[in-house]
């Protein structure tokens, strides 16, 4: 029986020896790879933690004792460890385990996780509670150095160390260069001064220079300040212990015996600690080393070669067509700037980039910055494309409101992955941008219904300069049409009918509008004929269009891959009856509540805003009588 066969929990974990605790270092790792090659997931981060996770579980009693995994990209050996090891297999799949950390999931999940940066304040205020309730159990944060590019992540540490709270924040730093021997003496030194024995002689020898008449405190401080000095020259710790944190590191996150011994040592301490550990992402697999940042979210591959499994269609995705009409309007506008956080590839601006790198702004895990910063970028009359996924742009809701719209500032918002995003679930569904962006003075809100109308939105953003403009668009591939060589500027708010028909009106907004045409045929097959209109604009409607329309058809329907309370059928239920458009019978397709994790084309199955779903509906409408 291999080890990790016996290890069911944390409990059968702490009898191994140090050296079968190696043996399933290797052992979970290679489960995780072989996973993740099958389901797709977040590799690279969480073959650098395994180690981290085995200690962590080695050395303190959860669920009583808590882990938080900041954004849960690294959480996999976690999961593994704590009694999911036999539902692993179901990773990311719908109705199997989540590919974050997730508090209904598990009761060794401490938290909920999928965003950055959120970590070190969920973690304290678990601290803050456990306080007021009198218990000590410790609370630990993991957080990679990429979350820390987020001031969120600041404003945390900033309380913890002011109000002076046990809180042990480890720094998982994949990404730094340290030199090997400040890293090795910084790791001994480290162990040592983390010890009780010596933190103990510091507490007494502090308070016995205090408690000299009249020069202890100076005294104590210029002790104090040398203290420091030393272990700033051997370590880089300064900014954590500004924020009040006693710093230790960095040791290597790969050496057990090592992570073990300074993590008993810091269990002891009733401070805030933040021990820093530099790990490799992707440890143990060679193509997740050489390229970690293909290998940070990746579909199903090839493990022996670490080649992507090709996909069913040739056609391009949204964020590749994005990506290469980026560069086109770029050569042929040198006004344009590209904006993006901490997602040069996910968002397909690499290329942007190595083109024109002075034209290209990476801020980091940083929205709210970043929309601000496209904001002053757009004050000087340059052109802002701010490419942001939709689930992350809700983080920067507060900036498009005061800092873009009041103004009415010509920032263009790329918004990728709207919609229903597929495996990673509820935190990352595209599912609020209609809303919190249509509502916004000043704001004008598109989604196209293929790769060459994003191209035509994109060119229409480019030149409008009378305001903000947002264009969101679906994660995955288009439909593979052709994209005009001369892209004509969409005339703002004007609707295009695709079918014409007398007995339903189906009025659809972005990916939707495909699978409304596919649901007018199977319509048209039972005798059922639709009128079928690709509204482009959530934000202005077409309302003379939709109106002259509904009051001709009388049975409508309106689709979108959107929640449904404040989204696009809203819109129209709102204009008609603004408009005094009476005596319809109108039924709005979207989305409900928070969506779980599972297949595009399941999910939109699933929740009736596919072909089958629109075609359903209409029959229904139509046996209705008005």
């Amino acid at each position: 029986m291999s080890v990790l066969q016996k290890i069911d929990s944390p409990e059968n974990l702490k009898q191994l020896s140090l050296g079968e605790l190696s043996v399933l270092a290797n052992e979970i790792r290679e489960m995780i790879v072989d996973v993740v090659s099958r389901n797709g997931g977040h590799l690279a981060s969480s073959l650098g933690t395994v180690e981290l996770a085995i200690a962590l579980h080695y050395v303190f009693d959860l669920p009583r004792d808590k882990i938080i995994w900041d954004v849960g990209h690294q959480s996999y050996a976690h999961k593994i460890i704590t009694g999911r090891r036999q539902q692993f297999h179901t990773l990311r799949q719908h109705g199997g385990i989540s590919g974050f950390t997730k508090m209904s999931e598990s009761p060794f999940d401490a938290f909920t996780t999928g965003h950055s940066s959120t970590s070190i304040s969920a973690g304290l205020g678990i601290a803050i509670a456990n306080r007021l309730k009198k218990r000590k159990d410790k609370i630990i944060v993991v957080i990679g150095d990429g979350s820390m590019t987020a001031g969120m992540a600041y404003e945390g540490l900033n309380q913890t160390g002011d109000i002076h709270k046990d809180l042990i924040v480890i720094l998982n730093d994949n990404d730094m260069s340290i030199s090997p021997n400040v890293g090795a003496l910084s790791s001994f030194l480290s162990r040592r001064l983390s010890s009780k024995y010596f933190q103990d002689i510091r507490k007494n020898f502090g308070d016995f220079l205090k408690s000299l008449p009249r020069i202890g405190s100076d005294i104590y401080e210029f002790a104090k300040r040398s203290e420091e000095s030393f272990k700033t020259f051997v370590t880089p710790g300064m900014l954590f212990e500004a924020f009040g944190f006693e710093y230790f590191g960095p040791i290597n996150g790969h050496k057990l015996n090592h992570l073990i011994d300074i993590l008993n040592n810091i269990k002891e301490l009733k401070e805030p600690v933040l021990l820093h550990v530099r790990t490799t992402k992707g440890k143990g697999y060679p193509p997740a080393e050489n390229n970690p940042v293909y290998f940070h979210g990746v579909s199903s591959f090839e493990i022996k070669t670490g080649n992507c499994n090709k996909s069913q269609t040739d056609a391009h995705t949204y964020t590749q067509v994005f990506g290469e009409k980026m560069v086109e309007l770029g050569a042929l506008d040198e006004k344009l700037v590209a904006v993006t956080a901490a997602m040069p590839e996910g968002t397909g601006l690499a290329e942007f980039a190595r083109r024109f790198p002075d034209r290209f702004f990476d801020v980091g895990i940083a929205e709210q910055h970043g929309v601000t910063f496209a904001a002053g970028v757009a004050s000087e009359k340059l052109k802002p494309f701010v490419a942001i996924y939709s689930t992350f742009l809700q983080r920067a809701y507060d900036q498009i409101v005061h800092d873009v719209c009041i103004e009415s500032l010509p920032v263009k918002f790329a918004i990728d992955r709207g919609g229903i995003v597929g495996e990673d679930g509820p935190t990352h569904h595209g599912l609020f941008d209609f809303a919190f962006m249509r509502h916004l003075p000043n704001m004008v809100v598109m989604a196209p219904k293929d790769e060459n109308e994003l191209c035509r939105m994109m060119t229409t953003a480019l030149y409008y300069d009378e305001g903000p403009i947002s264009f969101r668009y679906p994660r995955g591939p288009g439909v593979g049409c052709v994209i005009d060589a001369h892209q004509e500027i969409l005339p703002i708010g004007k609707a295009e009918v695709l079918t014409r028909g007398g007995d339903v009106l189906i009025l659809a907004i972005g990916r939707s509008v495909c699978e409304s045409l596919a649901a007018q045929e199977r319509l048209a097959a039972t005798g059922i004929s639709a009128t079928v209109v690709n509204c482009r604009f959530v934000k202005p409607l077409d309302e003379d269009l939709i109106c002259t329309l509904a009051s001709e058809i009388r049975r409508i329907i309106t689709v979108e891959e959107h929640m449904l309370r404040g989204g696009f059928g809203s819109a129209v239920a709102e204009c008609l009856m603004d408009r005094g458009v009476t005596g319809c019978r109108l039924k709005r397709l979207g989305l409900q509540g928070f969506v779980e994790h599972g297949p595009q084309g399941l999910l939109i199955s699933k929740y009736g805003i596919d072909c089958d779903g629109i075609a359903r509906t209409a029959l229904q409408l139509c046996g209705e009588s008005i």
